[in-house]
């Protein structure tokens, strides 16, 4: 019966997050932002390689539009998977991380690395900068729709008879108000010299409310909506749609928040 409840939540899950994915349309024209330069993305792109992070239950291909993006601004980028699909508990999760930022800095000759981190796979980034010591690799952070401070999502399993999260540790975990989310959540949400920038869409259907994918303490926290007011993006979106890249684009470069509300 748990094996059953476990499968029905993550095929919700996984459901939710393709269904998003065709959620991405243009938006009336918006101001063309002034480009970041050549030069800009190349002084980037030498510095820092980039790990795109999965989230819960998105394989490693679901990330690879992403990366192909990064890799065309000139960046060598790497796809992290959780393990288990993250289902299983966030801060093991987070210390497999680490070891993978390890070998990715040792391989590349890079001291520090940026990561672009989708859903869960925020969190799993998250811990290993505030609590594994991660703030001396990383030099910039970026989540896209992740339940920073918990969803409604992960609650609403419980509503509907499924016990705690039907025994998905990553699910209880996200849940509001967790022991989990109570100490990743106390004292600086930003530690180091990392920069940190939040991504968010009024349309992600799984972080409700969506205010709690934003991180505090200076971090840039970016509404998709509040510059481009009629572009649609879905969680899975997030990682598919022109304009998150544009912001994300930016991001790696230290730039302003400029996104192209047009951008396929």
């Amino acid at each position: 019966m748990l094996l059953r409840k476990t499968a029905l939540v993550v095929s919700l899950v996984a459901a939710a997050l393709f269904a998003s994915a065709g959620t991405a349309t243009a938006a009336p024209a918006d101001p063309t932002p002034a480009p970041v330069t050549p030069e800009a993305f190349a002084a980037a792109a030498a510095a820092n390689p980039v790990i795109v992070v999965g989230g819960l239950s998105g394989i490693a291909v679901a990330y690879e539009p992403m990366a192909a993006r990064l890799r065309a601004d000139g960046y060598r980028t790497f796809i992290y998977q959780l393990p288990g699909l993250g289902l299983g508990d966030i801060p093991t999760s987070a210390r497999a991380f680490a070891t993978y930022v390890d070998q990715v800095r040792a391989s590349t000759g890079a001291a520090t690395v940026d990561v672009v981190a989708h859903s869960e796979g925020g969190l799993v980034s998250r811990y290993y900068l505030k609590r594994l010591g991660g703030t001396a690799a990383i030099g910039r952070y970026v989540s896209l729709g992740t339940p920073q401070y918990g969803t409604y999502v992960a609650n609403i399993v419980a509503f509907l008879g499924l016990g705690s999260c039907a025994g998905v540790v990553a699910c209880q975990q996200m849940t509001i108000g967790s022991a989990f989310l109570a100490d990743l959540n106390a004292g600086d949400d930003t530690p180091g010299a990392v920069r940190y920038t939040t991504v968010r869409t009024l349309q992600d259907e799984l972080v409700r409310p969506t205010g709690n994918a934003v991180v505090n303490d200076g971090a840039t926290n970016v509404l998709i909506q509040t510059y481009c007011p009629l572009r649609v993006v879905g969680h899975l979106g997030l990682v598919l749609d022109g304009t998150a890249y544009t912001i994300v684009r930016g991001a790696l470069v230290d730039g302003p928040v400029r996104p192209n509300c047009l951008a396929l």
